[in-house]
């Protein structure tokens, strides 16, 4: 799941992102109206009307009509759910973990999805005090369901006009594939969205405890170094290797998915916090428990 708690592949999407609440007919022929209008069959653009900065995104609104949702979707094995039985604490501790604003619930397996949880919801219903008993299934929201040849924009429009920023891709035999949201879609248009949940550019890592430090996978190798008092190159092989993602991405001999862990032979521990298909996007480092052996 992401929410962008929902990436990326991006991602489910991030606090603070869009809602699922319904939206005033001016407020949905906004920005939406003109960005469906753009490449909706038929629709003549008016060149003496359309603002300059409008007809320099046309190679993204082009994207819309190019690509397919498996193209934008994160793989099953990335998405982050709930079963429909979680407890309210363990709940909360996934949204905080995964700083998702919506994840999908399911019932046994991801493959018989129920619907989707907003964090908000949770927040309204079960938290400032407030009492009473628990019911994730009260709290469930209706979740869209797209096959993996469907066109973004067509999606796009789907989710505009049902008012649910998230879609679950099914295979052919009805099976859970993917997950998109509508940041995903939108991103395709106007490039990565980042909002005030995302790390700050320049602060390439943090010390989060001592002995755990969570870093962007750009983060420079040496300074990585540094700050852990370690050497983290081991032979010729690592010598070109100049970012904290490239050391990952070698030792794991491809892109790893988010959660997974890659050891190194020092015994530090490279947890994926957040990645893609394509390319590791965070780490947390974990070094060596005092007294375990080391390479």
């Amino acid at each position: 799941m992401g929410s962008s708690t929902d990436g990326s592949a991006v991602a489910q999407d991030a606090p603070g992102g869009m809602t699922d609440e319904p939206a005033s007919d001016t407020q949905q022929r906004g920005f939406f109206g003109r960005l469906l209008s753009a490449f909706s069959p038929g629709t003549e653009a008016q060149p003496t009307s359309v603002p300059e900065v409008a007809q320099s995104s046309s190679p993204g609104l082009g994207a819309l009509r190019r690509m397919r949702v498996d193209d934008v979707a994160i793989p099953k094995a990335e998405i982050v759910a709930v079963p429909l039985d979680i407890g309210k604490d363990d709940l909360v501790e996934v949204f905080r973990e995964h700083g998702f604003s919506r994840v999908p619930v399911y019932k046994g397996t991801l493959d018989h999805p129920q619907g989707l949880v907003l964090l908000k919801d949770l927040a309204l219903t079960h938290g400032f005090g407030a009492t009473g008993r628990f019911s994730l299934k009260r709290l469930l929201r209706p979740i869209l369901y797209a096959p993996p040849s469907m066109p973004t924009g067509v999606l796009l429009q789907k989710m505009q006009k049902e008012r649910v920023h998230m879609a679950l891709v099914i295979d052919e035999y009805g099976g859970v594939d993917g997950l998109v949201t509508i940041e995903d879609l939108i991103e395709t248009v106007i490039g990565e969205i980042e909002d005030e949940h995302d790390e700050e550019e320049g602060a390439l890592w943090k010390e989060e405890k001592p002995g755990v430090i969570l870093a962007q996978s750009t983060a420079p190798l040496e300074a990585i170094e540094a700050a852990l008092g370690l050497a983290l190159r081991r032979g010729e092989e690592d010598e070109e290797i100049d970012t904290l993602g490239g050391l990952v991405f070698l030792r794991a001999g491809r892109v790893p998915a988010r959660g997974e862990v890659v050891e190194h032979e020092s015994g530090v521990q490279f947890e994926i916090v957040d990645a893609d298909p394509r390319r590791i996007k965070r780490v947390r480092v974990r070094l060596p428990v005092a007294g375990s052996s080391a390479a």
